[in-house]
C-alpha cells in the first residue's frame, strides 16, 4: 500500500513540473521557425540518350565458350598414362613431400637404391618404380640425385595431350655421405 501511494505522488510530481518546462520550449521552437522556409531543389531535368543500333548479327559472339577456351581434342597421344596399372604407394604424395635421404648399392645385383622418406616413413626405391602424383618414373639414381620422368597434361592448355617432363629429387644436404653396402 505504500509503495502505491509513493507511486502515485511520484507521478502527480513529474505532471506538474512537466507542463511548466514545455511552454517555454514550444515559445521558442515557434519563434525560430518563423523565419525558416523549406527549400527542395527541383530534380535535375533527364536528357534523353540517342538510340543506337546494333547490328552485329554477322560478326562472331565475343562471349560465345568457343572463343574464350580453346578448342581440345581428345586426350590420347604416345604418352598417355596407363590408368588401369595399380598405383604403388609413393603415388598418392606429392613430388614435393618426398625426402631423398640416402643411398643403397647392392653389391650382388649392382642394383642402385635409393631410400626416401615421407611423413616420417622411409621407403626404398629403385628404377622403374613409380613416385608422386603425375605418374612419375624413376629412370635414374645417381648419387646426388632420383631422375623421374613425369607423364602430365599439356601445361599450356592449349590441347589435351599428355606430355613427359623431367624432374629431379635432390638428396638431401645432411644426408651426404649416407650411402651402404648389402
Amino acid at each position: 500500500m505504500k509503495a502505491l501511494v509513493l507511486g502515485l505522488m511520484a507521478a502527480a510530481l513529474l505532471a506538474g513540473c512537466a507542463e511548466r518546462g514545455h511552454g517555454e520550449i514550444k515559445q521558442w521552437m515557434e519563434e525560430s521557425s518563423r523565419d525558416l522556409k523549406g527549400g527542395i531543389p527541383p530534380l535535375p531535368e533527364l536528357k534523353p540518350f540517342p538510340v543506337v543500333s546494333y547490328d552485329a548479327a554477322d560478326k562472331i559472339d565475343p562471349f560465345n565458350a568457343l572463343r574464350i577456351e580453346p578448342e581440345r581434342k581428345e586426350a590420347g597421344g604416345a604418352n598417355k598414362p596407363d590408368f588401369d596399372r595399380p598405383r604403388e604407394q609413393l603415388e598418392s604424395f606429392p613430388l614435393e613431400t618426398i625426402s631423398f635421404i640416402g643411398i643403397v648399392d647392392k653389391t650382388k645385383s649392382k642394383a642402385r637404391h635409393a631410400v626416401v622418406q615421407v611423413d616420417g616413413v622411409v621407403y626404398q626405391v629403385g628404377k622403374g618404380n613409380y613416385m608422386g602424383q603425375n605418374f612419375g618414373r624413376i629412370v635414374d639414381i645417381t648419387g646426388s640425385e632420383i631422375v623421374l620422368k613425369e607423364i602430365v597434361q599439356d601445361p599450356s592448355g592449349q590441347t589435351s595431350d599428355w606430355v613427359e617432363r623431367q624432374m629431379t629429387l635432390q638428396l638431401q644436404e645432411g644426408s651426404q655421405g649416407k650411402e651402404s653396402k648389402k
